[in-house]
């Protein structure tokens, strides 16, 4: 069976949330089911095994718990990003777009030292505000951004485009139609 219709059978669809008219995809049977959470997080390590990549960023829940994996894989260390006024020491912090506004996220000032390789991490890229300012918040304290890695695109939505156009590769595994 191919990568994205075996781990695509793990996600769970639930309608109508967190409104109407939306279908949201639930990687958290994917994570509950060993064989399929070894794959995904294989198959978003594979490009980078082998090359220096110093740190992933995960963000905010889900990305923790993937980006966690990946970094062991990779033998890097982990960035958590996180919502405004969750981490404990000096902090940097950006504003993103959101699909009805502004929101914040931030990262410890010394996450990151100047130019080192980091893969960006999370479970699903939609309209890509959130990455792109994840993406720019890793830039603001000196990283590298190598790449970001999602498990489901939702390519309707325009999200990873939003990263290609700011030259910063895409790995997703699936894609789902719509939003």
């Amino acid at each position: 069976m191919p990568i994205d219709d075996e781990l695509k059978a793990s996600i769970r669809t639930i309608a109508d949330y967190p409104k109407p008219g939306i279908l949201f995809r639930d990687i958290t049977t994917l994570l509950g089911d060993a064989r399929a959470f070894r794959r995904a997080i294989d198959e978003l390590v594979q490009p980078w095994a082998g090359m220096k990549i110093d740190k992933i960023a995960g963000m905010e829940a889900r990305g923790f718990i993937l980006g966690g994996a990946v970094a062991h894989q990779l033998s890097a260390g982990f960035v958590p990003i996180r919502k405004k006024g969750k981490l404990p020491h000096t902090t940097v912090s950006i504003a993103y777009s959101l699909e009805y506004g502004l929101d914040e996220m931030e990262v410890h000032e010394d996450a990151v030292s100047p130019g080192e390789r980091i893969i960006l991490v999370d479970d699903l890229i939609a309209t890509g505000g959130t990455a792109v300012g994840a993406v720019e918040l890793l830039k603001k304290i000196g990283a590298k951004v190598v790449a970001c890695c999602f498990v489901i695109d939702l390519p309707d939505l325009g999200g990873a485009a939003k990263l290609r156009a700011l030259n910063v590769p895409v790995r997703t595994l699936m894609e789902f139609p719509g939003h």
